[in-house]
């Protein structure tokens, strides 16, 4: 590969990670019910009304999940393994292409929900005025994650360890659930 595709594939995930990950945090924030005044939610809005509510009116919400929002996330995360996969010269099947994204997006969730976490266990060693925006999105990200794991852990003491157990389980979702995904995505996608 030469050092352009290098520089092309870098750009291609930068660019369409930053808008992929504008979309689902609005998701995973509408989902979880986030305070729609925060600034955080107001500028993720700002951002993404344009897009999404034109489309809201084709494709309706159901219960609290954006489903034209989950559409925008999947076609923009096909068009960035396309990209990906014609930077280097591999042509892929459309079938194969939709499910390789499916995985992919699935991915960028848990690595999402993997950065989250860690900032939930720093907030927790440092001192945070609690009127920052960002330390409540961070619990009302987590506390759906969180909370059945720490009903069924045994308590101990101070220390919480129901980040690391949903660390774990979040990283094996990734070797177990995604990447059996993205293989067969590309198994269709280079059959046809």
């Amino acid at each position: 590969m030469t050092y352009f595709a290098n520089a092309g594939q870098l750009l291609v995930n930068f660019f369409f990670g930053a808008l992929i990950a504008l979309l689902v945090l609005r998701i995973l924030l509408q989902c979880v019910r986030a305070n729609f005044y925060n600034p955080i939610c107001q500028f993720l809005y700002k951002l993404t009304n344009p897009v999404l509510m034109p489309l809201r009116k084709v494709i309706p919400a159901w219960r609290n999940l954006d489903v034209a929002g989950v559409l925008i996330a999947w076609l923009l995360t096909a068009l960035k393994v396309w990209l990906l996969y014609a930077l280097v010269g591999q042509p892929l099947g459309v079938l194969g292409l939709g499910v390789m994204a499916l995985g992919d997006l699935i991915d960028f969730v848990l690595l999402l929900y993997l950065g989250v976490i860690l900032v939930y266990i720093l907030l927790s060693f440092i001192t945070v005025e609690r009127s920052n925006p960002i330390v409540p999105l961070v619990h009302q990200l987590i506390e759906p994650l969180m909370r059945p794991v720490r009903k069924r852990l045994p308590s101990f003491g101070q220390i919480d360890l129901s980040p690391m157990v949903v660390w774990l389980v979040i990283l094996l979702a990734r070797v177990l659930i995604v990447a059996p995904i993205v293989d067969f995505g590309a198994r269709l996608a280079q059959a046809a």
